[in-house]
């Protein structure tokens, strides 16, 4: 007899036990002495997670629901719930369960344009999900039919927009063009109780004016759609900070956003937003290990198919420290991953004091955003640790995404 299975295929973190072994720092020095690890080891803020979420809810003027695609980490989602958050955009039924059976009274918004007919109908009548993105007939037509033309839906139609000039486009894949986001508007008016349109302007968005083009353009849509809306969705792709990007400050963005949604003069209209990379990029770090050296190439116990996908072809370069005092001078380098592939290589370049050895642990910050969830189990690859610690960032930028927090 045949036997199905479901297979993960990333072993979950492993959390250190690092409250039982006082007096034991809660800082990544102090750990990394202790347990000297030999796995890659993800470190957790989440007092500054906590600070950023609460300066983010402070700045919007709408409801701000966090991306859990970004970083689904339970202890990640905690801290954001200690700093306010409330709302949730979830993409898959996976992250739909996880946030529901983490905070029962949370609010959950299933922002994916394109859903697995299974996944709306558990959302909807398990999980008490009740907004909906779509950006098709088909898909509106399948979800009605999923949820038993339901009448309390909240339906949000997914606008298209041109490619803009974020570090990540993602114009290519989901939205109605305006003239098919202006039928579907019409025809979803009669089924939902909360009718919305949303659009994202692109990942690590360096240019606030694209916030207000975009409400420019939805407003048009809504105008000429003729029908009543209650929801005008700005997305995501709020930047932060690295090493070579120093993005406008969160001001900047929401003023763009403020002055463009008095001038679309939307009366009875919301404004919600989805930031993600914004909230938690500054909230984690991953200690690694030198394994060897051969001259400017760093061979490191993590890589491209593990919590540095972003610095491979992406070419995102990371904050970094060598965990020992040393007076020699920085120089460049890049980080060769662990496994056997030739392309698990993260050209940076990487600014680390010219000695550095075999044997030696490295810090790489920023990894809040996608460092954790992009993992995967190639080449065997897979096994993480990981602790809370109560360091700041290592690419501290008080009053921008990242407030101070006293340790």
């Amino acid at each position: 007899m045949t036997e199905f299975r479901f297979r993960g295929a990333v072993a979950p973190l492993r959390r250190q036990d690092i409250t039982a072994a006082a007096p034991l720092p809660r800082t990544v020095d102090g750990i990394v002495a202790a347990l000297r690890p030999e796995e890659p080891m993800h470190c957790l803020r989440p007092a500054q997670v906590a600070a950023t979420a609460g300066t983010f809810l402070a700045a919007f003027p709408g409801t701000t629901m966090y991306a859990v695609k970004c970083n689904p980490e339970p202890g990640m989602l905690r801290a954001l719930w200690d700093g306010g958050m409330r709302h949730f955009d979830c993409a898959s039924a996976a992250e739909v369960r996880l946030v529901r059976s983490m905070f029962p009274d949370a609010v959950i918004h299933f922002m994916h344009p394109v859903k697995a007919r299974s996944a709306i109908r558990d959302a909807y009548a398990q999980h008490g999900v009740r907004d909906f993105v779509v950006d098709s007939e088909a898909e509106l037509a399948k979800v009605m039919a999923e949820t038993g033309t339901a009448s309390d839906l909240g339906i949000i139609i997914r606008l298209a927009l041109p490619k803009g000039g974020a570090m990540m486009d993602l114009s290519g894949k989901f939205g109605a063009e305006p003239a098919a986001a202006v039928a579907l508007l019409r025809a979803a008016r009669g089924l939902a109780v909360k009718l919305g349109v949303s659009f994202h302007v692109g990942s690590q968005c360096l240019e606030p004016a694209a916030y207000a083009r975009a409400i420019t353009l939805a407003a048009q849509v809504i105008r000429e759609a003729g029908v009543p809306v209650e929801v005008l969705d700005v997305g995501g792709g709020f930047p932060v900070a690295y090493p070579d990007i120093l993005p406008p400050p969160l001001s900047a963005f929401m003023a763009e956003i403020g002055d463009a949604f008095e001038a679309a003069a939307l009366p009875g209209v919301q404004l919600w937003a989805e930031p993600g990379r914004a909230l938690v990029a500054g909230g984690a770090s991953v200690v690694l290990q030198v394994q060897a050296r051969r001259g400017g190439e760093l061979f490191v116990n993590d890589g491209i198919y593990g919590a540095l996908s972003d610095a491979g072809v992406p070419g995102f370069r990371f904050p970094v420290r060598l965990l020992r005092q040393t007076d020699a001078a920085p120089v460049p380098f890049a980080f060769q991953g662990p496994t056997c592939d030739s392309a698990d290589r993260m050209a940076g370049p990487f600014l680390l004091p010219g000695d550095v050895q075999e044997g030696d642990w490295i810090e790489v910050g920023q990894l809040g955003a996608y460092g954790g969830c992009l993992r995967t189990a190639f080449n065997g690859f897979d096994r993480a640790g990981m602790v809370d610690v109560i360091d700041a960032p290592l690419l501290d930028t008080p009053g921008y995404f990242m407030p101070a927090v006293a340790a």
